[in-house]
């Protein structure tokens, strides 16, 4: 989760926010490099008197400032269209989970199994244990698997909200009456901590997400229990 005073993105928990962090670099790498070519023109402009007849009529100088961007644009676009597949690529999901918003806390239902569902809501301030973060913390987590591709099917039954995880690289908006889908891989054990993304009413801050990712067995326990309960 992020930290107080925290700058740059949150630690990468699945393959597809690695790819989406090191792209962020790359990215900001390049616009570094052209923020640092402007500011030595700019700088060398004003400081000096003499003036290069060649570099007020060039054609040659012309060209390379054509082409050169649009290498740069390539050298960006291409790396983002690949994440941008990959993000939508969804190949043999080993489990499907449906979250749907209401005003204000998240219900998940376990496709896959027959009876599998709860409501996830706030842990309201004064019922916070020791250890357990305001306004991010749901009485009901969503646990998955670790290293298994999962299926997260996402709507809305009042108003438009958006499930978000940012450590998984996951956001998809919650349209009613739309089932919209994403998916990802959490690669290491770990609670994940999101919110809704989307300003939808007077609670918008108190409907915090929270994916608990644990190895196969401890899930297929978790399950079992769950079931037993219901």
């Amino acid at each position: 989760m992020a930290h107080p005073s925290q700058l740059g993105f949150q630690d990468a928990a699945s393959p597809v926010m690695e790819e989406l962090l090191h792209f962020h670099d790359h990215a900001l790498m390049i616009v570094f490099l052209i923020s640092t070519l402007v500011l030595y023109i700019i700088v060398a402009m004003v400081t000096t008197k003499l003036t290069n007849k060649y570099i007020l009529d060039s054609q040659e100088i012309e060209i390379i400032w054509t082409i050169l961007p649009a290498i740069i644009l390539i050298l960006i676009a291409l790396p983002s269209l690949r994440i941008l597949y990959l993000m939508d690529e969804i190949n043999d999901p080993h489990l499907t989970i449906k979250a749907m918003g209401h005003q204000w806390y998240w219900s998940y239902e376990y496709t896959d199994y027959e009876d599998l569902g709860f409501d996830a809501y706030m842990v309201p301030t004064q019922d916070l244990a020791p250890g357990q973060f305001r306004l991010l913390e749901a009485d009901h987590r969503m646990v998955v698997p670790i290293e298994s591709p999962i299926r997260i099917l996402v709507s809305a039954e009042d108003v438009l909200h958006s499930w978000a995880v940012p450590s998984l690289g996951v956001k998809m908006d919650a349209v009613p009456g739309r089932l919209n889908q994403t998916a990802f891989i959490a690669s290491r054990p770990g609670i994940f901590y999101g919110q809704c993304s989307e300003i939808c009413g007077a609670n918008h801050s108190f409907m915090p997400i929270v994916v608990e990712a644990v190895p196969l067995k401890h899930f297929e326990n978790w399950s079992s229990l769950m079931l037993e309960d219901a």
